[in-house]
């Protein structure tokens, strides 16, 4: 739309441009025809009355006359011909002297001229406008100006009443006029034409950025309404856990406890119902672990800032759990500083730490191994975990730090969602993906406002 109306536009202007020049071509022509009547008159006319008492241009002394007035008057006006119309419609002088004598050339303007004593003009070309468009030079004599003008008398001088003398006709050459508005018209379109693509392109750019801008808008929305749909959820969690944890907990607490000593008694004494009690103690200590998990979901603990060293951290996980990995027959690549201190909670962090490492554990194959790397990136700590298991499902990443979902045959679900809520009340991020060799990859990024 912005090019066909800017087009439009220039195509009017550049018609409006030729228009102006031909109008100033015709005033041109029109001064030159009043200056050739006057210098016809003044110098021709009324010296040959006066010398020989009637003009007779058969005479050739008058026809030289005649020719060098007129000639005198056109020099340099890119005149190409000049030509005058008796009465009788007859050629009586031209400056081709092959016309003079000749009848049949006086066509409707001639007459008109006679009849109304109006002057008239007419182009007339040898190539067409878009011949001329896409033409780097014309031609000369390709656009000619022809004028029609009444030759009158200034005065009669008492030989006659009629002061028409004679019709006046003559051509100019106004190729380079016509040139120029070509160049002109050129100028315009491509003016336009760059003008257009350039706002097209700004306004391209414009609306690009617009919709990234909206994109981003969206995610964002979408993210907001998906921590609002989560808190909503972890609420209605909140209340549901904390009427069944006095209900639960204290029994459960009991129960296992119990089973503990009556096993420790039992194992002692050799009885048979120790089996039967240690799976009550395993039981009831899973299910204790699994209603803490529920407590730790639906009420975070609000983390309290300190200085903390991630290297530390990270080597008491390892620690712990060495026996597990050792057990599992994997091996344990690690890459660390000589310390990375953030603010943060040494507790929490520990326990994010902790279940990300375990989950590996259990996610790698007997013989496989874990990479653990902790390193600045554009002046931020990243920890960077993987592993050699069957990696993360790639159409439901985004679902792994849900609540309640999970991949394995056991477990709530819940491991993933703690860790990522335990890391943003930290500031950090956590961006789940599966690495180049195959198995999960976890990389958090901390706040670089939390570095210290």
């Amino acid at each position: 739309m912005i090019l066909a109306s800017t087009l439009a536009l220039s195509a009017f202007i550049a018609n409006y441009a030729r228009e102006t020049i031909l109008n100033k071509n015709h005033e041109f022509a029109l001064l030159l025809a009043e200056n050739l009547n006057h210098q016809i008159y003044q110098r021709f006319t009324l010296p040959t009355v006066l010398g020989f008492g009637r003009i007779e241009l058969r005479q050739r002394a008058q026809y030289e006359r005649l020719e060098q007035v007129i000639r005198s008057t056109i020099h340099s006006f890119y005149v190409l011909d000049v030509s005058i119309y008796d009465h009788q419609g007859m050629i009586s002088y031209s400056t081709s002297e092959n016309l003079v004598g000749r009848d049949d050339l006086a066509d409707r303007s001639i007459k008109n001229a006679f009849d109304q004593g109006m002057h008239s003009f007419k182009l007339q070309k040898n190539i067409t406008n878009w011949q001329a468009m896409f033409s780097f030079s014309l031609e000369p004599d390709s656009i000619v100006l022809r004028t029609v003008y009444p030759l009158r008398a200034e005065r009669t001088l008492g030989i006659k009443d009629d002061n028409i003398m004679g019709i006046l006709e003559f051509t100019q050459d106004i190729t380079a006029d016509y040139q120029a508005v070509v160049r002109f018209q050129w100028m315009i379109l491509i003016g336009s034409f760059t003008f257009s693509l350039i706002l097209f392109l700004l306004l391209y750019m414009i609306i690009l950025r617009t919709d990234k801008m909206l994109v981003q808008r969206i995610r964002e929305k979408e993210k907001l309404e998906k921590e609002l749909h989560q808190n909503e959820k972890l609420a209605s969690m909140g209340r549901v856990v904390a009427s069944i944890a006095h209900e639960i907990r204290n029994p459960l607490g009991i129960i296992r406890s119990s089973s503990e000593i009556l096993h420790n008694r039992a194992k002692k004494e050799g009885s048979a119902s120790a089996r039967l009690l240690q799976a009550i103690f395993d039981e009831s200590k899973r299910l204790s672990q699994t209603v803490n998990d529920f407590l730790d979901y639906a009420r975070p603990k609000r983390p309290k800032l300190e200085e903390v060293d991630l290297v530390s951290v990270w080597e008491e996980v390892i620690s712990f759990l060495k026996t597990e990995i050792e057990k599992q027959g994997l091996v344990l690549n690690k890459s660390f500083p000589s310390h990375m201190k953030v603010s943060g909670d040494k507790d929490l962090l520990y326990r994010a730490f902790y279940n990300i490492l375990i989950n590996a554990i259990q996610s790698a194959p007997s013989g496989g191994y874990i990479r653990v790397d902790i390193l600045i990136r554009d002046k931020v700590p990243v920890v960077v975990v993987e592993d050699s298991g069957s990696g993360f499902e790639s159409s439901m990443i985004d679902r792994y730090t849900e609540p309640f979902y999970t991949t394995k045959d056991t477990g709530t679900g819940l491991g993933l969602a703690i860790v990522s809520g335990i890391l943003k009340n930290h500031g950090a991020e956590m961006h789940l993906s599966n690495a180049q060799g195959g198995g999960a990859r976890v990389e958090i990024r901390f706040n670089p406002m939390n570095m210290e």
